[in-house]
């Protein structure tokens, strides 16, 4: 099995590595397919650096097989198709003993603090592991995470049908929150200034624009009849999305924070104040969220192939970060991990 090992300074290398034989309580998967998110990106430009043991192989999007189950595990059989919920919380810090495991606050971030997917061969803890319908295509169940993701959001989100969202950013996590408000009965704004991404939301029918084209606030305004977003989700992570979400949101409304900022920024507390808005932020998923996500991809209820842009083999994992880093037209890239 080859494996794509993380060097730092926005280097990889492919080599052949030997499979881990799973341990008590783990499964070893046969990874089909990897998809590259912003965290890896995070990851390729060095933010992570002081989290990773480099070498490492990172990556936490998939889909696979089970190859082999090491001892003490029910339930799952060789040959299951699976995704993988890449959280392994301490189950004893104060975060944990209330039931938010995901955001423990030694949470073991599977892909970042210890070694992730983009390999042909993962072992992994066993309850990290959710099964597949038998007919779900390993391609399109690659998009699972990110779906989890997007569904975490707007269930934090508490979005509701005729309520008015504002999508900040149109990446594959927004343009999916985007989708997956519409599909509450929500009208959606999606904000986004790349053409590429503008033009792929238009054509999934999401009505979008381009802030630097327009006076965005006057646009909701007018929207809304001068109310503004019941929901605003900012998706960014940039110092602009942080300024105008507080502006966006209507007297009472909510703003739900996805986008990592990797650095702390000024949000505009007295509009926070003035307006009594709720600030939520929302980090990863729940269980609950990967079941809602592997129904949503089971049942065709998402245009998944749409935000696939190309599925490359794992020799060209280098290349891809670098066209990444140079604003190349992705939406969702995913790496084909093994035969």
């Amino acid at each position: 099995m080859k494996a794509a090992f993380y060097h730092g300074n926005k280097r990889f290398s492919v080599s052949e590595s030997n499979p881990v034989p799973p341990g008590r309580g783990q499964v070893r998967l046969k990874v089909s397919y990897s998809g590259i998110c912003g965290t890896d990106f995070h990851a390729y430009l060095g933010h992570m650096d002081e989290r990773l043991r480099l070498p490492q192989v990172i990556g936490h999007e998939m889909s696979g097989t089970i190859a082999e189950i090491g001892e003490g595990v029910e339930g799952l059989e060789v040959g299951d198709k699976v995704v993988v919920r890449p959280l392994d919380p301490c189950r004893q810090c104060p975060a944990c003993r209330s039931g938010y495991y995901h955001v423990c606050q030694k949470l073991n971030f599977i892909g970042i603090d210890s070694p992730g997917c983009f390999q042909g061969s993962w072992t992994v803890p066993a309850h990290t592991i959710h099964r597949l319908p038998a007919g779900l295509d390993l391609c399109q169940a690659a998009l699972i995470e990110p779906v989890a993701v997007a569904a975490h959001d707007v269930r934090l989100g508490q979005v509701t049908g005729k309520e008015y969202v504002v999508v900040l950013g149109a990446g594959p996590i927004g343009i999916l929150i985007a989708l997956l408000c519409r599909r509450k009965g929500a009208r959606v704004l999606l904000t986004e200034i790349n053409p590429f991404r503008l033009r792929l939301a238009r054509e999934l029918g999401l009505a979008a624009v381009n802030p630097k084209e327009i006076d965005l606030p006057k646009y909701v305004e007018m929207e809304t009849e001068t109310a503004g977003g019941d929901a605003v989700f900012e998706v960014t992570g940039l110092e602009s999305g942080a300024a105008m979400m507080t502006t966006l949101a209507r007297a009472r409304g909510r703003i739900i924070i996805v986008g990592i900022f990797p650095e702390p920024v000024k949000v505009d507390l007295r509009r926070v104040l003035m307006r009594e808005l709720q600030l939520q932020g929302v980090r990863v998923y729940e269980p609950e969220d990967f079941e809602t996500a592997i129904s949503l991809v089971a049942s065709q209820a998402l245009p998944i192939d749409r935000l696939i842009t190309e599925v490359r083999p794992l020799e060209q994992i280098q290349a891809t970060f670098e066209e990444m880093e140079r604003g190349a037209n992705f939406m969702k890239v995913l790496i084909k991990c093994s035969d």
